[in-house]
């Protein structure tokens, strides 16, 4: 869809020489470019746990994505706002703005029914995580949801200001406001790239999980028989709804250390069943130490 649009967008800009509807060209091409980006981030994060990456491969989603982030700022942000005030400088009269029109009008449709898919996405995420939407696509371990939610977003106010800037342009007969909306749909593109760009380095360094997710995980514990005490807990992003967990217990009982080592060890493989869990690793805790 991006592609096709792309390309109708950028014969629409040939034909009527707008600086705002070139901008909307650029931001087609990255969104297109980046989806490329996304798929290898899916599948790449989804390769099994090996040898030399026993918590598995799930960061390298954000490795992915953190390229798509800068391919929008470069190729949608710092060209729409570099062409915007090239225009400025050395204005070109528009064209044929029927044509125009009717390819906004119909790329709106297009980048309305797939910003409708992913917000029926993050709806059904956020319910489950008890978020509201935005909060949730801002929070979510899953950036390619972030990504495609957050370009069709943008998708649809750049249209929208593309369309404001060429209707500028055909009423004053100047090329100042197209110019203008090209610079805004650019600004536009660069907060959306920053703030990617920023979630996904926050999780490739390292994040400690949602407070909500702690919360569960810790009852979850607490409720099993073999457990009396959690007195630590370290849950990490380790990929899209992936986490590591390390803890210290208190095992119900009083067996000899041989068994205690045994059980803990069982007590791992039972967490690590999980889908969500890419490890967990448990040690006993203190007397002294308090209980979470």
């Amino acid at each position: 869809m991006n592609l096709l649009i792309a390309i109708a967008k950028t014969i629409a800009a040939a034909v009527t020489r707008s600086a705002s509807l070139t901008a909307e060209a650029a931001h087609s091409w990255a969104d297109a470019g980046n989806e490329i980006f996304l798929i290898v981030a899916n599948r790449r994060a989804a390769r099994p746990p090996d040898p030399a990456h026993p918590l598995g491969h799930g960061r390298e989603a954000y490795v992915w994505s953190l390229f798509a982030a800068v391919g929008l700022f470069v190729a949608g942000g710092a060209f729409s706002i570099t062409h915007g005030v090239g225009e400025l400088r050395d204005p070109t009269p528009a064209e044929d703005f029927l044509v125009g029109y009717v390819v906004l009008a119909v790329s709106f449709v297009l980048e309305a029914v797939s910003f409708l898919q992913s917000l029926r996405q993050a709806r059904a995420d956020a319910r489950l995580m008890q978020r509201d939407v935005i909060e949730h696509v801002l929070a979510t371990s899953d950036p390619t949801l972030r990504a495609v939610f957050a370009e069709d977003a943008a998708a649809l106010i750049g249209l929208v200001l593309a369309g404001a800037g060429l209707a500028a342009h055909q009423v004053t007969g100047s090329a100042v406001p197209d110019a203008i909306g090209s610079i805004l749909v650019g600004v536009l593109l660069v907060v959306v790239a920053v703030v990617l760009i920023n979630r996904n380095r926050r999780f490739l360094v390292g994040e400690e999980a949602d407070p909500r997710v702690r919360a569960a995980v810790l009852r979850s514990l607490l409720a099993m028989p073999e457990i009396d005490r959690v007195t630590y807990l370290r849950l990490e992003v380790v990929g899209p709804r992936m986490i590591s967990i390390v803890g210290d217990v208190d095992l119900a009982g009083d067996d000899a250390e041989s068994r205690i080592a045994v059980r803990l060890r069982a007590l791992e493989a039972k967490i690590s069943r999980s889908p969500a869990v890419a490890g967990a690793v448990f040690s006993l805790s203190a007397p002294d130490e308090p209980a979470l």
